[in-house]
């Protein structure tokens, strides 16, 4: 049962009746009026617990786009309900409208829409359903909750995309399918021509030049059906926000962006989200299905506030893949972090796989270097200068263990790794 707010002004009424004629009769007949109007309307308003409740829609959307859930709800009594409805969803789905004015005759239905534009990555879930029918009177109405769960998934949004068609255009270059053709060990054969000036020497192919007048050399391409390994840190440190998303989140996005890459280069990528223990793993995706199986694996992770565990790491990624991979471990460049965790363990990794560890840098950091305003201005900058002290001083130590490493602000993170990995490939290193 609820009150509504007629009830209230009529008990202010009620109380200057009293005042103006003060009795305990005059108390008894406006107590006695309002409870009878009150239980006039619980008596003629209409069932809510017999309302039948049900949901159908959409069940994912990209992060920043919006999603449509249909809320059917039928009445199944011999009474008509005249009623408000409000659909709970977390506040982070930023579902529209929340309140759904509502009439249903006995034995109707009512299809409602709420469209959901969630603000937040991850599983945005209904919470209850309320309906409240009021009285012919309106002082006072009949009040249930429903459980209809649903749940719609929030997929990374991949922001990233827009740099794809350039890096696919250089990778059509590598692989031959331009006149610009890569030469150099490691890589497949893929022609012979002629030799032009600026060639390698190395190229030439003496069997074909015997054969013919002119010298002759071999043009090679990028290998294919290569393993990359992406390795998600999603230990404390992937928690800290880079202007308005968290580390993760950008780490993400270069992930997609790369895995979009290697796929149509016709490698194979397998995808690993570790910290204490795995959270999340792809493995074995086809080339048209591996997008959506990251997204759909990517969406629900979360930060753990642990600190990472880079021996258990590095053993679950040597498991993961046996024959020679590039393996690309997104995580911070946390001097501390990685001086304890996972710089004593790399030797094990890059013996057998080519690795790179892409990180993502604060620009607020640089900025703080530069600051000379103040007394407080100084001292930001030093600590600041420290800091970008420590990173370049663990990348050297990082580079030393054959580690190609990148660190950049989350909107040059993405075509930077991309670029990375092309190199690798034209240099016939993966």
């Amino acid at each position: 049962m609820a009150l509504t707010g007629r009830t209230g002004l009529l008990a202010l009424v009620g109380v200057l009746a009293v005042l103006v004629v003060p009795s305990v009769a005059t108390i008894l007949v406006v107590e006695g009026i309002l409870a009878a109007g009150v239980l006039a309307d619980l008596a003629l308003a209409g069932s809510v617990r017999g309302l039948r409740l049900s949901r159908d829609g959409d069940d994912l959307v990209r992060l920043g786009e919006t999603a449509s859930v249909r809320l059917t709800v039928a009445n199944p009594g011999r009474r008509t309900v005249r009623a408000t409805l409000r659909d709970a969803w977390e506040p982070s789905a930023h579902p529209a409208p929340r309140h759904h004015p509502l009439t249903l005759p006995p034995g109707g239905a009512r299809r409602l829409v709420t469209t959901l534009t969630p603000s937040r990555r991850g599983d945005r879930t209904a919470q209850r359903v309320t309906v409240r029918s009021a009285g012919p009177l309106g002082l006072a109405a009949r009040q249930g909750s429903h459980t209809v769960p649903w749940t719609v998934r929030a997929l990374p949004p991949f922001t990233s995309r827009r740099h794809l068609p350039a890096k696919l255009s250089r990778l059509r270059e590598l692989d031959g399918r331009q006149r610009s053709l890569v030469r150099g060990q490691g890589t497949e054969f893929d022609s012979l021509r002629e030799y032009v000036e600026g060639d390698d020497v190395r190229s030439i192919d003496w069997r074909a030049t015997a054969r013919r007048e002119t010298v002759v050399v071999r043009t090679w391409r990028p290998e294919r059906d290569r393993r990359v390994v992406v390795v998600l840190d999603t230990g404390r440190t992937s928690a800290g926000r880079v202007g308005d998303i968290p580390r993760l989140d950008a780490a993400m996005d270069a992930c997609l962006l790369l895995s979009a890459l290697a796929s149509r280069a016709g490698d194979r990528v397998d995808l690993l989200a570790f910290d204490r223990q795995v959270r999340a793993r792809v493995r074995g995706s086809s080339r048209t299905d591996l997008l959506a199986s990251l997204v759909r694996a990517m969406a629900p992770l979360e930060p753990e506030l642990v600190e990472s565990d880079g021996r258990a790491m590095i053993s679950a990624i040597l498991r993961e893949t046996r024959q020679r991979s590039l393996v690309v471990l997104l995580t911070d460049l946390n001097p501390a972090a990685m001086d304890e965790g996972l710089l004593p363990r790399l030797p094990a990794l890059t013996a057998r796989h080519q690795v790179v560890i892409a990180a993502v840098a604060d620009p607020r950091v640089t900025q703080m270097a530069t600051a000379r305003g103040d007394t407080q201005s100084v001292y930001e900058a030093a600590a600041a200068e420290r800091a970008l002290a420590d990173r370049r001083r663990l990348t050297a130590d990082l580079r030393h263990h054959g580690v190609e490493v990148i660190d950049a602000t989350p909107d040059h993170l993405p075509p930077a790794l991309a670029d990375t990995y092309l190199s690798l490939k034209a240099a016939g290193r993966l």
